[in-house]
């Protein structure tokens, strides 16, 4: 979602131009002052790799990705500021730039990029164990994998970004569950997971059973060791759920972590719909929305953390969205290191 106003777009614009301009190391070297758009530099008790392993889904720069002749230029760009990892979408967010795996690793390697995560979808056909192989040489541990003619990434009738649509039954759930479970055991001979992401819709109560949600189903219904739970972390707070309590109640099951930040969660009621919360919310780079990333890093070991990366799925609209993510990766390393 974008700001309402077009002063508010130009004001916006303005600071994230100038944060870009300026340079992630200027930033960093600044006061710790929000109103300027940089998060508190108070130190964070995580672990210290973390501050140097920040990731970004690419879909936060597609706009950039379009051209595949920019598509390289702007891998750099993105090591350049101090992200560490990536994250491929599909769409025109660039995928493996049509390179072999091998060459694609080469990329990577020269950039100084690793990538653990995709979510560029893998069709269950008979070649999948020869891509999977692929995949490995690109350094992959968690994938997305859909069958053949379908797509259980989505969820039938999820949200999207429009705000509408409808939550599946609980027998529907049960069976993305386990065609996640089948294809997770094809992926575990590779030594990778499958992925199971979330906006807000997985949250909703379901149809049939208003005392249980999708992701309740989720996590009673996959199995941990070939299935992760891709927790995006800003969808499930507009979505109004405590993300530490998530942590203490299935420890563990957080390897990966979408990093998104939104404005205006604060001022939503709690019995206001996972729908209405959608559409209040203005997305946001981290460290400038609601979400307390600080106490949500803090308890990284409980959740069970091995990657993360920062999504804005507006951050085009905000004037420039490698500015967007410039600034949230530097409020990240704040927060991150001691």
């Amino acid at each position: 979602m974008t700001p309402s106003s077009t002063a508010s777009q130009k004001d916006r614009r303005t600071f994230l131009k100038e944060i870009a301009l300026a340079g992630g190391a200027a930033a960093l070297a600044g006061s710790a002052i929000n109103r300027e758009g940089i998060a508190s530099a108070d130190p964070l008790p995580a672990a210290p790799e973390f501050s140097k392993q920040i990731g970004l889904e690419l879909w936060t720069v597609r706009d950039y990705l379009k051209d595949p002749k920019m598509r390289e230029d702007t891998l750099g760009k993105v090591a350049a500021m101090g992200f560490k990892e990536i994250e491929p979408d599909h769409g025109p967010s660039g995928g493996y730039l049509d390179m072999t795996p091998k060459n694609f690793r080469a990329l990577l390697d020269r950039l100084g990029l690793r990538m653990p995560s995709t979510h560029l979808p893998l069709q269950a056909n008979a070649d999948l164990e020869k891509t999977l192989e692929g995949y490995q040489v690109m350094g992959l541990k968690y994938v997305v994998i859909i069958p053949e003619g379908g797509d259980i990434y989505h969820m039938p009738g999820q949200i999207d970004p429009a705000g509408s649509g409808v939550v599946p039954s609980s027998d529907e759930i049960k069976k993305e569950c386990d065609l996640l479970n089948k294809y997770g055991g094809i992926a575990k001979k590779f030594g990778m997971k499958v992925i199971v992401h979330n906006h807000t819709t997985e949250f909703a109560p379901l149809p049939d059973n208003k005392n249980m949600t999708p992701y309740d189903l989720f996590i009673a219904n996959t199995d941990p060791s070939a299935v992760v739970l891709q927790l995006d972390i800003g969808w499930a707070a507009i979505a109004g759920q405590d993300i530490v309590a998530m942590f203490k109640k299935t420890p563990g099951r957080y390897e990966l972590w979408h990093v998104k930040d939104a404005s205006n969660i604060k001022l939503m009621p709690r019995d206001m719909s996972e729908g209405d919360r959608r559409k209040i919310a203005q997305l946001v780079p981290v460290g400038l929305g609601d979400v307390d990333y600080k106490t949500i890093f803090a308890n990284a070991s409980l959740a069970g953390l091995k990657h993360f990366c920062v999504e804005q799925d507006n951050a085009a609209a905000w004037g420039d969205s490698f500015a967007a993510a410039r600034v949230s990766c530097t409020n990240l390393a704040k927060m991150l290191s001691a």
